[in-house]
């Protein structure tokens, strides 16, 4: 094994890509060899790590259609490797739906594709309506709404327990 950990994550807003550097911090802390790509960027031969972690934000109800395409490309190979995927949705922000069992973009996903990874994750993202072109604004605030959310269009509030953050990247360093 080369002892190298890859993490590969799809991020529309910045805040699954600002967990992805939380979590490559935890793991430089322990000496890991990690590296860092956006799913756009990834050319390397998924046999050259010994573990993989897949972070993916939600937009609209789904996962980035790369990540899905990815997976599915890659299944085979994910089986020989230890694997985590974690998710980052608004609707964590509720603690009866940050987990792998009840998050139903989780839940949804899974149902969606033939892959178990090693540890599933689930976490919290940021809103901020300012960064977001009108029509996004519009239907997230529409989402918010439904879901008894914040509809203020000068709301940004970040939502991820950075805690949690840690704490999943030390249980990578042992996966």
């Amino acid at each position: 094994m080369n002892n190298k950990t890859a993490i590969i994550y799809s991020s529309v807003d910045g805040q699954t890509l600002k967990i992805c550097i939380k979590l490559r911090d935890v793991l430089l802390q322990y000496d890991q060899k990690v590296e860092l790509f956006s799913i756009e960027d990834f050319t390397e031969n998924i046999t050259n790590y010994d573990r993989l972690i897949i972070g993916a934000s939600i937009r609209y109800g789904v996962h980035n259609k790369k990540i899905i395409d990815f997976i599915n490309t890659n299944k085979e190979q994910f089986d020989s490797l230890k694997t985590a995927f974690f998710s980052v949705n608004l609707v964590a922000r509720k603690p009866e739906k940050r987990t792998a069992e009840t998050n139903p973009y989780v839940i949804k996903f899974f149902k969606s594709i033939d892959w178990k990874p090693t540890i599933i994750e689930v976490f919290a993202g940021k809103l901020d309506y300012k960064k977001y072109p009108f029509f996004d604004r519009i239907m997230i605030q529409f989402i918010m709404w439904m879901t008894k959310g914040p509809t203020d269009s000068n709301t940004e509030i970040e939502y991820t327990n950075w805690d949690r953050v840690a704490a999943f990247g030390k249980q990578l360093k042992n996966m």
